[in-house]
C-alpha cells in the first residue's frame, strides 16, 4: 500500500460539500471516481476540512491509499486526466508514510472569506464572493474583529446542527484586509466549528453597516440568536493546512478574480 497526500483546488458552486452522500456530486465523490477510473480501485478520500455545500478551495489537502505503487508524478497526471472537466484538479502529489493523515495531523487550518463591496453587483465573480452593495466601515470591523482572537465559547457562533463535542475554540488569526473593492477576512485555527467562519463574517458585516452587535455580549450570550446571520458559501475558501511534519501546506495568495 502507498499513501498519497496531494493538494486539491476546487470550485464548489456545482458541489454539495466535501463529503460523499446521496444528494449529489462531492468533492470526495469526484476525487473517488477519477482514482478509480485510474487505477480500477475506489479508495477513501480524506481531507484536512470538510467544506460546506458551495464553498470553495484554493489548496486543500487530502490522502488516499493504493494497492499498487506509482510515483507521485504519474498518479497526479492520470487522475488530472479524469478530473478533466470537473471542478477539481491536484496541483501537487507526493507518496508520504502511511501514517500521515489528512485530518488527524493538521495542526493549523486557514480560511479566506472574500466580499464584494460596491454598488454593481458582480459578474465575472458570481459565486465566488459575498456581494454587499452597502458600505462597510473598516474599522469597526477589525475592532470586533480583534475581540474574537485568542481561547472562547463559540457557541453563538456555531451551528445549530454542529456535532462537535465542545465550542471551546481559539481563533489565531481574524485579519481584515481591503483589496480595491474586495473586503478579504483571514482566519487561522486548529479546527473550526460548523459554519464557525461564516457566521463570525456575517455578524462582522452587520457591525460594518452600523448593526448594534457587541462581541462580548455575544460571547456571554451562548446562543446562536445572539450573533449575526450566517454569510453565504460562495465567498469562503479553504487556503491552507499546516502540518507538523513539514513546513506548512499553505497557499497565502489572494483568491484569483478571474476564475
Amino acid at each position: 500500500m502507498t499513501r498519497y497526500r496531494v493538494i486539491l483546488e476546487y470550485d464548489g458552486t456545482g458541489l454539495i460539500g466535501w463529503q460523499e452522500n446521496r444528494q449529489g456530486p462531492s468533492v470526495q465523490s469526484v476525487m473517488k471516481d477519477a482514482v478509480e477510473k485510474f487505477c480500477g480501485a475506489r479508495p477513501d478520500v480524506v481531507a484536512a476540512g470538510r467544506t460546506d455545500a458551495g464553498v470553495h478551495a484554493t489548496a486543500m489537502t487530502a490522502h488516499f491509499d493504493l494497492d499498487t505503487a506509482a510515483d507521485a508524478n504519474t498518479v497526479m497526471r492520470a487522475v488530472n486526466f479524469y478530473l478533466t472537466g470537473m471542478p477539481v484538479s491536484i496541483l501537487s502529489c507526493e507518496i508520504v508514510p502511511d501514517t500521515f493523515h489528512a485530518r488527524f495531523d493538521c495542526v493549523a487550518r486557514h480560511y479566506r472569506y472574500v466580499v464584494l463591496n460596491r454598488s454593481a453587483a458582480p459578474v465575472l465573480q458570481k459565486n465566488r464572493v459575498w456581494w454587499v452593495p452597502r458600505k462597510l466601515n473598516i474599522d469597526a470591523m477589525r475592532c470586533a474583529a480583534e475581540k474574537l482572537l485568542g481561547n472562547h465559547d463559540f457557541t453563538s457562533f456555531r451551528a445549530t446542527q454542529c456535532q462537535a463535542k465542545s465550542p471551546i475554540k481559539t481563533l489565531d488569526v481574524c485579519r481584515i484586509s481591503q483589496i480595491g473593492d474586495q473586503i478579504v477576512f483571514e482566519f487561522s485555527a486548529r479546527s473550526f466549528l460548523h459554519h464557525m467562519v461564516r457566521n463570525i463574517v456575517g455578524t462582522l458585516v452587520e457591525i460594518g453597516i452600523g448593526k448594534p452587535y457587541d462581541i462580548d455580549e455575544i460571547f456571554a450570550a451562548h446562543s446562536r440568536s445572539a450573533a449575526g446571520p450566517t454569510a453565504p458559501a460562495s465567498g469562503l475558501y479553504f487556503i491552507g493546512a499546516d502540518y507538523s511534519m513539514d513546513a506548512s501546506v499553505n497557499c497565502g495568495e489572494h483568491v484569483p478574480t478571474d476564475k
